[in-house]
């Protein structure tokens, strides 16, 4: 009896198993169904869309997008005309918000600058300006180079040092974008991206030194610490080390000389017979 009852419920157990698994099944299969079916307006670009560029009503249409949209999507016209692009925007691709600028700051170079920052212009040439692979986007290390000002100048000779590290490119030339055939483009000025205090330092080294601009990794966000380099280290001369400076010790004060102590006088009264006399003696000191 004991095993024919459990052999019903094994059964029964096996039996409500597969059901539940049919209805997850069909249930699953609806609702994704359901989502899959889903679509949102969005608004995507018309046309390429390049940095600088303010959008007008013609550079937009709405597009549709299954599911639910990533978040910041432009989900409206016009939300996105009037306002600049910062970064480019492809053919068919959501527009979403961080790819613009703010509203009312316009297009351009000044709408690319960040809250709290400056664009800094640099002149360079054909090598300083990294034979024009500096463009818009890149990260660069800015070098200086020069001779130590006043009298040390003659004598210490150029020198090279890095004074900033993990700069952005926010443009190259006069124009904000990359050609046309994504080749990279000789230009007379660099503009980076820096903080005030950056932007002091960089006007100052453009008046009175050269710049040379490294490109380095985007996704190395790691800041060394050169040492420089001077011209006499690039010919093996070695720098004569720092001359010591040799103090003269103080004079000490003179000890004064000690002072012999008072000697001792003695009085002898000598008597001899009727005749009465005195004799005096000092001590360490022949009679007197």
């Amino acid at each position: 009896m004991n095993r024919r009852l459990g052999t019903i419920l094994l059964l029964a157990f096996l039996v409500a198993g597969g059901a539940s698994y049919v209805v997850y099944r069909l249930v699953g299969a609806d609702l994704t169904s359901m989502d899959r079916g889903r679509t949102v307006q969005v608004i995507v670009a018309a046309h390429d869309l390049p940095v600088g560029s303010l959008i007008k009503s013609g550079d937009v249409k709405p597009g549709n997008w299954v599911g639910d949209p990533p978040k910041g999507a432009v989900v409206k016209p016009e939300a996105a005309v009037g306002r600049g692009v910062v970064a480019t925007v492809y053919e068919n691709e959501l527009i979403v918000e961080s790819r613009l600028a703010p509203v009312g700051s316009g297009a351009g170079l000044a709408a690319m600058i960040k809250l709290g920052m400056r664009a800094c212009a640099v002149k360079v040439n054909e090598v300083v300006g990294v034979a024009g692979f500096v463009t818009p986007g890149m990260r660069v290390d800015v070098l200086v180079s020069g001779s130590l000002p006043g009298p040390n100048q003659q004598t210490e000779g150029p020198r090279v040092r890095t004074i900033l590290q993990n700069i952005e490119v926010l443009s190259a030339g006069t124009d904000v974008q990359r050609d046309n055939a994504g080749k990279p483009v000789q230009v007379p000025v660099v503009n980076l991206l820096v903080t005030p205090a950056q932007a002091e330092v960089l006007s100052l080294a453009s008046n009175e030194t050269k710049i040379q601009l490294v490109l380095r990794n985007p996704i190395d966000n790691k800041l060394a610490k050169p040492p420089g380099a001077e011209m006499a280290s690039l010919f093996g001369i070695e720098k004569p080390p720092a001359p010591v400076e040799v103090r003269t010790p103080a004079p000490r004060p003179k000890r004064a000389a000690p002072v012999a102590p008072s000697p001792m006088i003695y009085m002898v009264e000598v008597m001899n017979g009727s005749k009465h006399s005195e004799e005096k003696f000092i001590s360490g000191k022949e009679r007197q």
